[in-house]
């Protein structure tokens, strides 16, 4: 693929646009390839918390649609534990059609062959018979849930109902599950009539981060009650104020808290983030009351950035350097920079030769290596810029930056002329980092069926669902029993009160809070809480991480399908790949609905409202709410098209276009100095957009490589670390 000269666009060499399907499943593909992909791990029923090839299936069903195949479960399946499972889904199901009784037939004496959820069978008794119309009979039952199990989760929902006509009941379940959603809510009701209840405030201050109103609610208790506050309450709003960035009024916080070095460390960097005065002094105290923690470390390396002339900042450093040996390497580098300031360029030279020899596997060494071979390049001394990258790959294997060089290395060798040292070289990109954007970039190269710039469009990829939901790490066996059986609510209030662990989450804990999340639709943080554990730092976590990213469970986390049927429809309408809007959704928004950046742009697709009035305009559209997920996606999609219609259907160029504009993009186009669309990629003025344009086609990889079974066999073939499962 070439840029077109003189038109300003990049050149096509695909066929004539075809016509969008819906995302095709896998019912539709050939018996061969469907056995192929199922019999990767293909879950079978093992026990409590496990997923099944009976019951999964129907999980995400609606009743009607599984309401015949749960009936003939219940009669004939084999298994205790999927008969049990069948009538309890079935009984949720008939009390939300109003058949109480057929419920109650379901869930009669179910809690004798499934304990596991006994509490939880004892609510569904209660409201089917609140539906049949047997108040007397629900309140009885509850009243036994709180008696015969008074510590289980569910037992709070029965609180909860009790309390509406007997308010000891919700005094009961705020002693005994102050973190259950249903006691932030009793919590709330209670504080519209008083708002003045300290308790109430600080126990929404604890457990309710992601409450409405919730920095409100503490700068209500810092101002009005500072006096009552004790050591960890200021800890608790400080973590609080921390989780919803506002970083300011959490470093004061913080510094009235227990002085722990994680702590010590935020009331720093609080300030720091915010521009507060105050920073300098706070990271100095730390690192004297917490010399060896890991987080004194990281402070110094603040200080040096803080630091007002070159030799305070390497006097910072050399502390790193001398303490804390997994930060030297980076400190070394910082230490050279400083050294080029002070006109010490010998001794900045054998700083950074240091790093090459003594530190050769780490990441500083390979982002150094990396700068010099694109200065090679760029000076035209080709041979010498892959001597530079081609290490990374082996050398550096785990840095985020060895698929680039990799994929470089490979193009360098292109240029050449040398196409079979290139091949093996795109090859290793698919192998070592199969998630990347440069593996898409190999792929295409290569000749994969995986779409390039100017055919992605036109696509429509096969899709393999999940045909089993993946076993919590972490958890009781009743909250992965009710995951399992897709009871998203339930799970999410049980994990509330399990997830006690919040400031420092083992990668257990945080990708099963990732995972519940991802259930009740809080998508922006369930993909941070996944995504984020890559980022952990000691060797424990290191490892742990590594594991976890080996299991299928992790990436389809990682790379979800909300709002699936309206990317299905809308892309079908405006013949648009599907899977190219779910990666552009993924990036603008997380799945988020509601979302609204800092200059205005709303939803899942983040329309600016004055686009959306021309799109209006342009439909024949008199009224319309961006927030909206239909019209958000019925929206967007049509500017995506725009966008494709203005450049040749290039999703390289469109892309850029919808986050940057078509103004810019004409006139990148216009001064292009390369004929070459990777090249131009990486000449894109705009930093942000040229990340943009990596990171939708790296997510519409991702999607492809997960959820096609072809793309994701031929994966499996080169890559060891592709997850295996379904």
């Amino acid at each position: 693929m070439i840029l077109a000269s003189g038109a300003g666009a990049i050149g096509l060499i695909a066929g004539a646009l075809l016509p969008i399907e819906k995302l095709r499943q896998v019912s539709e593909m050939p018996s061969g390839v469907v056995s192929s992909i199922q019999s990767l791990n293909s879950p079978q029923p093992s026990g409590i918390g496990t997923p099944s090839t009976v019951i999964s299936p129907l999980v995400t069903k609606s009743a009607n649609e599984r309401g015949a195949a749960l009936k003939q479960v219940t009669q004939s399946a084999s298994s205790t534990l999927e008969r049990d499972r069948a009538r309890y889904l079935l009984a949720v199901d008939l009390i939300s059609q109003n058949q109480g009784e057929k419920a109650l037939e379901q869930l009669k004496d179910l809690e004798k062959s499934y304990p596991v959820l006994a509490a939880q069978i004892g609510v569904k008794r209660a409201q089917a018979y609140e539906v049949s119309g047997k108040q007397k009979e629900a309140a009885q039952t509850l009243q036994e849930v709180v008696k015969q199990l008074p510590k289980e989760p569910a037992t709070a929902e029965a609180l909860f109902t009790l309390g509406k006509k007997d308010s000891k009941f919700w005094d009961q379940a705020l002693q005994q599950f102050p973190s259950h959603p249903r006691s932030i809510e009793i919590a709330r009701t209670r504080l519209k009539q008083n708002p003045k209840q300290f308790p109430l405030l600080m126990l929404v201050a604890r457990y309710g981060t992601d409450s409405e109103g919730y920095t409100e609610l503490l700068d209500r208790i810092v101002s009005q009650f500072s006096n009552q506050l004790k050591p960890e309450d200021w800890e608790a709003i400080a973590f609080g104020y921390w989780e919803n960035q506002v970083y300011d009024k959490g470093a004061i916080a913080y510094s009235r808290a227990p002085q722990t070095s994680l702590t010590a460390y935020r009331s720093a960097r609080g300030l720091h983030l915010s521009g507060k005065p105050g920073a300098t002094e706070r990271y100095r105290q730390m690192v004297q009351q917490f010399p060896q923690s890991s987080e004194a470390g990281l402070a110094l390396t603040r200080l040096a950035d803080l630091a007002e002339t070159p030799q305070m900042a390497i006097a910072y450093l050399d502390q790193v350097i001398q303490n804390f040996p997994d930060r030297a390497p980076a400190a070394l580098v910082e230490k050279s920079k400083m050294l080029d300031k002070m006109n010490s360029g010998k001794t900045a030279a054998q700083m950074r030769q240091l790093v090459l020899t003594q530190y050769a596997n780490s990441d500083a060494a390979a982002e150094m290596r990396w700068e010099y071979a694109q200065k090679s390049a760029k000076a035209g001394n080709i041979k010498l810029a892959r001597q530079w990258a081609e290490p990374i790959l082996t050398n550096n294997s785990t840095s985020e930056i060895a698929a680039e060089a990799g994929f470089w290395s490979g193009k360098w060798a292109q240029t050449i002329g040398n196409n079979d040292q290139a091949a093996k070289l795109f090859q290793k990109v698919l192998s070592d980092h199969p998630e990347s954007y440069f593996a898409w970039r190999s792929a295409s190269i290569l000749g994969w069926n995986v779409g390039d710039f100017n055919s992605v469009r036109s696509m429509n990829p096969q899709v393999q669902k999940p045909l089993s939901r993946p076993e919590l790490p972490a958890g009781s066996p009743a909250l992965k029993e009710l995951y399992q059986l897709g009871q998203e609510r339930a799970a999410w209030s049980h994990w509330q009160i399990e997830f006690q662990n919040r400031v420092k989450p083992s990668i257990a804990e945080q990708f099963t809070d990732g995972v519940m999340r991802l259930g009740v639709g809080d998508n922006l943080d369930a993909i941070y809480m996944v995504g984020s554990l890559r980022d952990r730092d000691t060797p424990e976590d290191k490892a742990q991480y590594q594991q976890l990213r080996k299991n299928i469970g992790y990436w389809q986390a990682l790379y979800p399908f909300p709002f699936v049927e309206t990317i299905e429809n809308w892309s079908q309408q405006r013949q648009i790949n599907p899977m190219l809007v779910t990666a552009l959704i993924r990036q603008e928004s997380r799945f988020e609905p509601n979302i609204r950046s800092s200059v205005g742009a709303v939803g899942l697709m983040q329309v600016m409202p004055e686009t959306g009035q021309y799109i209006a305009n342009n439909i024949k559209v008199k009224e319309f709410k961006l927030a909206d997920p239909e019209t958000n996606i019925k929206f967007g999609t049509w500017y995506l098209d725009y966008t494709h219609a203005q450049y040749s259907n290039n999703s390289l160029l469109a892309v850029a276009s919808y986050n940057a504009g078509p103004g810019a993009v004409s006139g990148w186009l216009s001064k292009a100095k390369t004929q070459d669309p990777d090249e131009f990629v990486e000449s894109i003025p705009y930093s942000e957009t040229r990340g943009y344009v990596k990171s939708v086609l790296g997510n519409y990889w991702n999607y492809l490589r997960l959820y096609n079974p072809e793309i994701s066999q031929r994966v499996s073939q080169v890559a060891a670390d592709h997850p295996k499962g379904n």
